[in-house]
């Protein structure tokens, strides 16, 4: 400690602070190198998020003690480039994230003492919105959803109501969504709003597609929505068919299939009465038969009143001539028959299937030739289309009478451009973030290599040099170190005493003798004599100091002098 404190008490404060400073500067420098190198580069994990989703993903992000960064006003969440995947998969995963929409704690947000009827109305609107999006997004196969309601008011001294109609927006990343779904997502959503009826809610894909079409609300536009729908329901069905079973023969990718349904847009409704000779049965029977006699006497008399006179005839009447007589007999027989009667009465309702067409585009064969692996497209032959035409028809129930028609049509599909080509992982294959990455090394790489030049080094040569003594006027500076003589020994003026060489031509360091033998030498000898004889005084006392700390190791580096 002795000579630890001797060696401070000969550096001087002002080496002492030039140590002091360059030791400031190399631990400084390299905290913050190893600061930012031990810290991750930061990339986006999701942005616009509300409040609430903002907290419940911090909140998770510090259960995991996952490293973030909030940016703005809460609403961007930054972590890891190295791990946003993985978080993004675990927030959709715990459904952490409801879209941004609000739901009914809209309310809970807003002073009601302060607020109008309009803007109650409007929170209502959005309230009821977002919890109707919130209901559909749970769905299965629904990944988001936006409702769009149009509650008409009811206007004071109007006669004319008008209704309610809503528009919903649907994201599905497996695909259209089924017949049933939507007709599900219709009577939820008018279900929960008053006075909406199903068939004038709209709902399109993000695809465009129109899913479910809102209508007036008449019988006819109704029927129209039903039979396009019903349509596109059964061109669907038969084009999922078809390339489904022809994919396990072709390969996966390899066919397209295209359906057109033509249906029977005409509702017929017909009545017929049939009646069958051949089963008659007896409902009445009558009969009546008229029989009449006439004739005509001979002597008969005139009728008069005296005829018809009680007493007038007392004599025995004689048989009186017949001069005419006839006779007539009328006999007739009804018979009612029931005949057997048959009513019907056909409905022909419409969207039935009156011609359906369809056009199958098959991909072809690919072989590997020669040694290269050139790969060699073969168109198929006539008897696989064939069969692939006759599986095609049984699938959509093939009607000749009916007009259908079948096309199965070989030909070489296009190659599809995605773009760049997926490059292969490497250990030179860097990204945007790696080269950002790799200059931000460089530059502090290149500032560390300009610290230690231009104020390390300095400030180290600085502190190790022995301190500068000036001779007197006249003598030089005969006290300077051997290899600091030459540069720092001033040349002689016009008249002036002749600069004294402390080292010859060879670089040799020339002894105080030789000196004082030099032209105005003297006193520059003397000071140098002076300086090597405290030197040396200064080396006896370290040497004498280490031989009383450690004899045993003294005595033994004496020996090995005298040995050698």
């Amino acid at each position: 400690m002795n000579g630890l404190a001797e060696f401070f008490r000969t550096l001087g404060p002002a080496r002492l602070a030039a140590m002091a400073t360059v030791a400031a500067i190399t631990i400084g420098f390299f905290i913050f190198l190893s600061i930012r190198l031990s810290t991750p580069n930061m990339s986006l994990l999701f942005s616009g998020l509300d409040l609430s989703d903002s907290a419940k993903i911090v909140q998770s992000l510090e259960a995991k003690n996952t490293p973030y960064k909030l940016v703005g006003d809460g609403s961007t969440i930054m972590v890891p480039a190295t791990m946003v995947n993985r978080i993004r998969l675990s927030v959709a995963a715990q459904g952490l994230t409801s879209g941004g929409s609000l739901g009914y704690e809209i309310f809970d947000r807003s002073d009601a003492l302060g607020a109008t009827s309009f803007v109650q109305n409007i929170n209502r609107l959005r309230a009821l919105e977002g919890e109707l999006a919130r209901t559909i997004e749970s769905l299965d196969n629904v990944s988001s959803a936006r409702v769009h309601l149009v509650l008409p008011e009811r206007r004071l001294f109007s006669n004319e109501s008008r209704q309610a109609t809503a528009s919903i927006f649907i994201k599905s990343p497996a695909g259209r969504l089924s017949r049933s779904q939507v007709v599900a997502i219709r009577n939820l959503v008018a279900g929960a709003v008053p006075d909406l009826q199903p068939g004038r809610i709209s709902i399109v894909d993000q695809r465009g597609s129109l899913l479910a079409r809102g209508s007036s609300g008449d019988g006819a536009s109704l029927v129209s929505q039903s039979l396009e729908e019903k349509k596109i329901s059964i061109e669907t069905r038969l084009r999922g068919q078809i390339e489904t079973l022809l994919e396990k023969t072709v390969g996966l990718g390899k066919v397209r299939a295209e359906v057109s349904a033509e249906l029977d847009m005409n509702r017929i409704t017909s009545k017929s009465e049939v009646y069958d000779p051949n089963t008659q049965v007896t409902l009445s029977e009558s009969s009546n038969e008229k029989v009449s006699n006439n004739r005509e006497n001979a002597d008969e008399k005139t009728v008069s009143v005296n005829n018809n006179l009680p007493n007038q005839n007392q004599a025995k009447p004689k048989k009186p001539l017949i001069k005419n007589q006839s006779s007539d007999n009328t006999t007739s027989t009804t018979t009612n028959y029931l005949n057997s009667k048959t009513i019907s009465t056909k409905i022909h309702e419409a969207g039935t299937i009156k011609r359906i067409t369809v056009a199958v585009l098959v991909d072809g064969t690919y072989k590997k030739t020669g040694k290269d692996g050139a790969v060699v497209y073969q168109p198929r032959s006539a008897a696989d289309l064939a069969k692939l035409a006759q599986l095609v028809k049984s699938t959509i129930g093939y009607d000749q009478k009916r007009g259908d028609t079948v096309q199965v049509i070989n030909m070489k599909f296009a190659t599809v451009d995605y773009g760049e080509p997926a490059v292969k992982a490497g250990m030179f294959n860097f990204n945007k973030a790696d080269i950002m990455r790799f200059i931000q090394l460089g530059g502090l790489m290149l500032i560390g290599i300009l610290l230690i030049f231009f104020a390390l080094r300095p400030l180290i040569k600085f502190m190790t040099s022995p301190p500068a003594t000036f001779a007197p006027e006249g003598a030089g500076m005969a006290q300077l170190p051997p290899g600091q003589q030459q540069a720092l020994s001033p040349p002689a003026a016009d008249g002036g005493p002749a600069p004294v060489a402390l080292v010859d031509s060879q670089g040799r360091q020339l002894s105080s003798r030789e000196i004082a033998q030099q032209e105005g030498g003297i006193d520059s000898a003397i000071d140098v004599a002076a300086v090597e004889g405290k030197i040396q005084a200064t080396a006896l006392k370290k040497v004498g100091e280490l031989v009383e700390r450690h004899p045993e190791e003294s005595a033994a580096v004496v020996r090995g002098w005298l040995y050698g």
